[in-house]
C-alpha cells in the first residue's frame, strides 16, 4: 500500500503539470503567419543627396542605424559630389485601395518609393501624409480596381504585458521574415519625441522590420514597429496602433496632422523637487516656462506650477500632459487642476493649435566652499562666449564635483531662480543660499541655452 501511493500522486501532478497548460495557450503561428503575410509589404525609397547635404543613410528608428557610424567614418573624406541614397523598410495595408502604414524615417525626403507586394508584384508609392511627431507615414500605390489584403487594426489599450506578439517584415531585405515573443512593456518613454508612449517587446526587430506591423495572437495589428536598442538584444519598440488610428483621417484628408497645443514647456518631478514645493508624490507635471500669449498664458498658467491633472484624469507622469493635449480638438476647453504654492487651483483653458517651426558691473567667479560649483555675473565677454541673450541671473562658470555635479549644473548655465525668487546676479544667489541651513535642499530654475529646467542643489553639512 505504501509503495502504491507515491506513484498514483506522480500521476496527479504530471496531469496538472503548468507547461501543460501553457502550451494550450500558445497560438499556431504557422497558420496565423501564412494568413497574415499577404498584407504586409516591402518598401524601399531613394533620393539623391547633393554636396553638403548629410550623407548619413536613414536611420530604422529613433536610435540609428547599425551601419551609421560605418557611414560616417567613410564618407568623411571622401569628394564632394552627388551620390544615391537608399532606404529599406516594411508596411502593412490598411484599405483594399492601396493605403499603407509605415515610418516617416522610412519614406522622409524620398524622391522615389517602390512598394513589392507578398506576391512579388512592385508599385510606386505616393506619399499621401506624414506626421513626424509619431514617426508615421501614410502612402498609397495604384492597383486599377483590384482590391488588395488588408490587416486587421485591433485595440493597443487592451493589450496586456506578457501577451504573445508576432512581427513581420523586411529586416536587412529579408523579405517576409516573421519572428515572435511577447509585449515586455508598454508606456515606455525612450526619449524619441514628446508623444512617447510605446509598446516593447522582445520579438526580434531589426534594421528594415520599421514600419511594419506587430500583430497579437489573434491576427490584429496593435502596433508599429519604429525603434530599435542599438547593440541591444529582445529590446524593440512599437507606436501603439491606437495613437495611428487616431491620426489617420487627418493624414489621409490633410496630409498632416493638427495637434492641440497648450503653450508650456514641463519637465518630470523629482522626489526632491516634490518636496521642495509642498507635494506628498512625484506625479504630475512641472510647469518650467509658458509661452507668451499661448492658452496657458491666457489661462493663468505660471511657471513652477505643477499640473496634476487634465479633464479629472490625474497625471502619473510629465509625458501624460503633452500626449493628451496633443490629442485634443484644437478650440477646446479643458480643466486643468494646478498646485501653487501650496494650494490646489482649477483653470480653464482653450486648447490652441500647434503650429510647426520651419523661431552692471560684473565680479570676480567667486567659487562656492563644499557646492562644487563656481558662480559668476554676466560680463559682455561672457555673453558672447557662452552665446547669452540676457543680463540677468547667475553664471556658472565651473563645476567641479561636489552636489553642483548632483544638480547636473554645467558651466555656462544661468541660475534664474532659487526657491522661487528671482535672481540678476551672483551676490544675489549666494545670498539666499547663505539663509538656507546645511543640509537642506534649495530647489533652482536653470535656463541652459534654450532650455529651462528645475533641479535641487543640497547645501553642505548636513
Amino acid at each position: 500500500m505504501n509503495k502504491t501511493i507515491p506513484f498514483l500522486l506522480i500521476l496527479v501532478l504530471v496531469g496538472f503539470t503548468p507547461c501543460s497548460v501553457a502550451a494550450r495557450d500558445i497560438p499556431d503561428f504557422a497558420e496565423l503567419a501564412e494568413g497574415l503575410k499577404p498584407a504586409v509589404v516591402n518598401i524601399s525609397s531613394s533620393r539623391i543627396i547633393q554636396p553638403g547635404q548629410p550623407q548619413i543613410p536613414q536611420a530604422p528608428g529613433p536610435y540609428g542605424d547599425l551601419l551609421e557610424e560605418f557611414f560616417e567614418k567613410f564618407f568623411q573624406d571622401q569628394p564632394l559630389r552627388p551620390r544615391m541614397e537608399r532606404s529599406l523598410g516594411s508596411g502593412f495595408i490598411i484599405s483594399k485601395d492601396g493605403y499603407i502604414l509605415t515610418n516617416d524615417h522610412v519614406v522622409k525626403g524620398a524622391e522615389d518609393i517602390k512598394v513589392v507586394l507578398a506576391d512579388g508584384r512592385t508599385f510606386n508609392g505616393k506619399i499621401q501624409g506624414i506626421d513626424e511627431g509619431l514617426d508615421l507615414a501614410l502612402i498609397q500605390i495604384d492597383t486599377g480596381r483590384e482590391e488588395l489584403p488588408v490587416a486587421k487594426l485591433g485595440d493597443s489599450e487592451k493589450l496586456r504585458v506578457g501577451e504573445w506578439v508576432m512581427a513581420i517584415g523586411n529586416p536587412f531585405g529579408l523579405e517576409a521574415t516573421v519572428t515572435v515573443g511577447i509585449v515586455s512593456a508598454k508606456g515606455r518613454v525612450i526619449g524619441a519625441g514628446p508623444y512617447d508612449n510605446f509598446i516593447q517587446t522582445d520579438a526580434s526587430i531589426n534594421p528594415g522590420n520599421s514600419g511594419g506591423p506587430l500583430f497579437d495572437s489573434r491576427g490584429r495589428v496593435i502596433g508599429i514597429n519604429t525603434a530599435i536598442v542599438a547593440g541591444g538584444q529582445g529590446i524593440g519598440f512599437a507606436v501603439p496602433i491606437n495613437s495611428a488610428k487616431q491620426i489617420l483621417p487627418q493624414l489621409r484628408e490633410l496630409g498632416r496632422v493638427v495637434r492641440g497645443w497648450l503653450g508650456v514647456t514641463v519637465q518630470a518631478l523629482t522626489e526632491d523637487l516634490a518636496d521642495s514645493f509642498g507635494l506628498e508624490n512625484s506625479n504630475g507635471a512641472l510647469v518650467t516656462d509658458v509661452s507668451h500669449g499661448s492658452p496657458a498664458d491666457q489661462a493663468g498658467i505660471q511657471r513652477g506650477d505643477v499640473v496634476l491633472a487634465l479633464n479629472g484624469e490625474p497625471l502619473t507622469s510629465m509625458s501624460d500632459l503633452p500626449r493628451q493635449v496633443a490629442a485634443m480638438p484644437v478650440g477646446q476647453s479643458a480643466e486643468i487642476r494646478l498646485f501653487r504654492d501650496g494650494r490646489i487651483r482649477d483653470v480653464t483653458v482653450r486648447i490652441g493649435e500647434l503650429k510647426t517651426v520651419e523661431e552692471p558691473v560684473a565680479e570676480e567667479p567667486v567659487a562656492e566652499t563644499g557646492l562644487g560649483l563656481t558662480l559668476g555675473d554676466i560680463t559682455p565677454e561672457a555673453a558672447r562666449f557662452f552665446g547669452l541673450k540676457t543680463s540677468r541671473g547667475a553664471l556658472v562658470t565651473g563645476v567641479a564635483g561636489g552636489p553642483a555635479a548632483a544638480a547636473d549644473l554645467q558651466e555656462g548655465d544661468l541660475i534664474v531662480e532659487i526657491d522661487g525668487k528671482s535672481v540678476s546676479s551672483a551676490a544675489e544667489v549666494r545670498k539666499l543660499l547663505r539663509q538656507r541651513a546645511p543640509g537642506e535642499i534649495a530647489r533652482l530654475l536653470v535656463q541652459r541655452s534654450d532650455q529651462v529646467f528645475y533641479t535641487t542643489l543640497e547645501l553642505p553639512g548636513g
